[in-house]
């Protein structure tokens, strides 16, 4: 099993008092498999998401990923974590804007020591970004931007894809292509995909769904 979450809790403090973001969480996902997440603004899919890819701690539970217990890691280990197993595609971009795209591509490989020229070639080819490697992110689509985002994720080859509502910024039709190639290049590389998403038809195309309610899963959606 590449993922296994057992329980997992988070609070935060509000000027109302404690505020239980999730309670009590359990979910797994294997190496190659796809998983949507759903629920309503606020039910702490992005903060499941985030405690995953170790960019906070919980408060209760457990993480094991790829045999590894999270909680036993420093912010060093989390960090190693963050470059090289687990890789984050986010609404946002996030894409560097003094950098061309090609070196946008590669950062997150250059970053974890996993460059490798022919498999980013792949990434921009299949991603239908060849012909704007020497530009700048403000000069592409935003849907070209999230194809970036996308082949610089995948670029380390992480063993598990984490993605925060990936196609939240584009229109429907572009939404559905950049799921459509994240989806084929996830498959090539056997990483798993865990994908928060409000949309039920981007939802329909992975292999299984989960629904979080007021910090649980309240179960799959058929």
């Amino acid at each position: 099993m590449l993922l296994t979450v057992t329980d997992l809790r988070k609070t935060y403090a509000t000027a109302d008092g404690p505020f239980d973001v999730l309670r009590g969480v359990d979910l797994t996902l294997d190496a190659g498999e796809t998983l949507a997440l759903t629920g309503e603004s606020g039910s702490g899919k992005s903060t499941l998401l985030h405690l995953i890819g170790g960019l906070d701690a919980p408060d209760g539970g457990r993480i094991v990923l790829d045999g590894t217990d999270l909680a036993t890691l420093d912010d060093t280990g989390r960090a190693a974590v963050r470059r090289g197993t687990v890789g984050v595609v986010f609404q946002q971009f996030n894409l560097i804007p003094s950098l061309k795209i090609a070196d946008n591509i590669a950062f997150q490989a250059r970053l974890a020591g996993r460059y490798d020229a022919a498999w980013c070639q792949t990434l921009a080819d299949r991603m239908g970004l060849v012909s704007q490697l020497n530009k700048y992110p403000e000069q592409l689509s935003g849907g070209q931007q999230q194809r970036v985002a996308i082949a610089r994720t995948l670029a380390p080859r992480p063993k598990l894809v984490l993605a925060d509502e990936p196609t939240g910024n584009l229109d429907e039709a572009t939404a559905a292509n950049v799921l459509a190639l994240m989806l084929e290049l996830v498959a090539d590389t056997g990483a798993g995909l865990l994908m928060v998403t409000h949309s039920d038809r981007l939802a329909g195309q992975m292999q299984h769904r989960l629904h979080l309610a007021l910090g649980q899963i309240a179960g799959p959606v058929a």
